[in-house]
């Protein structure tokens, strides 16, 4: 069967161009639904997936002629990867095309929390001139764990180095990792060490609500947390009981466990979160900017490109 390519949502025009000058077919078709997506995927053998919709074993029954599924973003977390292993489908990501972008973002929010920045400005737009109550901390000297250490960790690893800090990282599935930007330690050098943690783990069965009461009593010194991978990693009220505790002194969260509205403020522990001055949300942005749109649209292409040329 020829290689003819179902892209069903919006990618850059740069993968389209990619696609057009290697003479590979494609079908793009952005606004498609999965219910009309599942009624033509046996006539493709690729597809192109952003966030859509969640590629399911049911999605697979009915795609007999799939040899590739390329996702233009990081992580393949809407694809069951068990089924497309099954299927002998192969499943391409495009993790180098936003890490820069999350790497940014993430240190942009911890700058944020630990001067104030976002409660600095809501009390001078309402009147109120509070310079001791916002006195801020600095990063120098400081020691940032980050858990997972593949495309997003290194970045961010990388723009930290700029800080004097002390970088210290854990990859579960990775040995003799250290670089010039992160030495790789054991979780228990993390516990006692880290003043910052942030999160570069994809939700996979083992890692869904990973972070829980009993993980987060573990770190020894009160710590900032940042979250910019997936929020199903994270039980929100755990990380709320530690604010309370002064145990983590400021939380910001890319992600989420539920995202949207109305779902989200339907959660028991939204009104909590958002209530506090030392929690930063923002709306799963870390990895899409402008620069980063491009990005993962041409990384993707040029790895579906490459694939079909082995």
């Amino acid at each position: 069967m020829k290689t003819t390519i179902l892209i069903v949502d919006d990618i850059h025009e740069i993968m389209l161009n990619k696609f057009e000058q290697a003479g590979i077919p494609y079908d793009y078709q952005p606004a498609i639904s999965r219910e009309e997506a599942e009624k033509i995927i046996p006539n493709y053998s690729g597809m192109v997936i952003r966030s859509k919709f969640q590629v399911d074993e049911a999605f697979f029954d009915l795609a007999p002629n799939l040899r590739f599924i390329a996702r233009a973003g990081a992580g393949m977390d809407n694809i069951d990867d068990t089924i497309a292993a099954q299927r002998g489908v192969l499943l391409i990501p495009a993790n180098e095309g936003n890490r820069d972008a999350v790497g940014e973002h993430m240190i942009g929010m911890l700058l944020s929390l630990m001067n104030n920045l976002n409660r600095g400005d809501q009390q001078i737009r309402s009147g109120h001139w509070l310079r001791e109550a916002n006195r801020g901390f600095e990063l120098k000297g400081r020691t940032v764990g980050l858990i997972g250490y593949g495309h997003n960790g290194m970045a961010m690893a990388k723009k930290l180095s700029g800080f004097d800090v002390h970088v210290l990282a854990y990859d579960k599935y990775r040995t003799d990792y250290t670089d010039q930007y992160a030495e790789a330690a054991a979780m228990e050098k993390i516990y006692q060490e880290a003043d910052v943690i942030s999160f570069h783990i994809p939700l996979t069965d083992e890692t869904r609500g990973m972070i829980d009461a009993d993980y987060l009593a573990k770190f020894e010194k009160p710590i900032f947390f940042l979250l910019g991978a997936r929020g199903g990693i994270v039980q929100v009220p755990a990380v709320l009981d530690q604010l309370d505790s002064g145990a983590i002194l400021g939380a910001a969260f890319d992600v989420l466990p539920v995202e949207k509205f109305p779902k989200l403020a339907e959660q028991t522990w939204y009104t909590n979160l958002i209530q506090r001055d030392n929690v930063i949300l923002s709306p799963h942005v870390a990895g899409w900017t402008f620069e980063s749109y491009y990005k993962l649209s041409e990384v993707a292409a040029d790895k579906i490109i490459a694939f079909l040329a082995s």
